[in-house]
């Protein structure tokens, strides 16, 4: 895992395609090991562009997204490769899942055990993942990305996002994304990405999933 300061952030790789396959992936014992990220912004406040102030968290906005055959929402998450840092590898998920772009802080939300969605109900520790989660300030949104057919994304309060989150470890980490937001980070306020008018809540609904796509943890 990277080490530096909470400020610190790294640029998110620029790539033309999804990765495909696990040739690449790490493991630690019997777990697989997984990075991922919340992506947020905040929400234009004419009174205060101030980070830390006293309504950061009314203007704090989550991304999430949809997955196949499911109808809930997750924050954009994958296989930890070999030739990449834990962190870099958080950023290319979001790129590939989500279409975003930004600055990572490299101090984890946290980490956390799970189970891969297809092992769900099995016994034991198989498809048992290690997750590690990121905050990401999203600085781009890109109107095109590579997993774009199976993964649709919503901007959402971070406080609804509690609702939406199927599982203890999401609600957890962003319980985290809180924390750091207000007592260890000390990003600026980047230019917001364009939200439509009308509302601070949209979804991008990807086309019709091709029969038999999975997605993985």
């Amino acid at each position: 895992m990277a080490s530096s300061s909470a400020a610190e952030t790294v640029a998110v790789e620029t790539m033309a395609c999804a990765r495909q396959g696990r040739h690449r992936q790490r493991y630690e014992g019997c777990y697989r090991l997984v990075s991922g990220c919340i992506p947020y912004m905040l929400k234009e406040d004419e009174e205060s562009s101030c980070l830390k102030d006293d309504h950061v968290l009314d203007r704090l906005q989550v991304l999430m997204i949809s997955t196949p055959k499911r109808s809930d929402l997750i924050f954009p998450k994958g296989g930890w490769e070999d030739d990449e840092s834990v962190d870099e590898a958080a950023c290319r998920e979001a790129f590939e899942e989500a279409g975003v772009k930004g600055n990572i802080n490299v101090v984890p939300l946290g980490e956390w055990i799970f189970k891969s969605k297809s092992k769900q109900g099995s016994c034991g520790l198989e498809g048992a993942c290690k997750g590690f989660m990121f905050a990401l300030q999203v600085t781009e949104l890109l109107e095109s990305w590579p997993e774009q057919i199976t993964h649709g994304r919503r901007w959402v309060p971070v406080e609804e996002a509690y609702s939406l989150s199927r599982y203890d470890w999401m609600r957890e980490a962003l319980d985290k994304l809180k924390e750091q937001m207000l007592f260890g980070s000390s990003f600026g306020v980047p230019p917001s990405p364009e939200l439509p008018e009308s509302s601070n809540l949209y979804m991008v609904v990807p086309p019709s999933v091709p029969h038999g796509a999975v997605a993985f943890c």
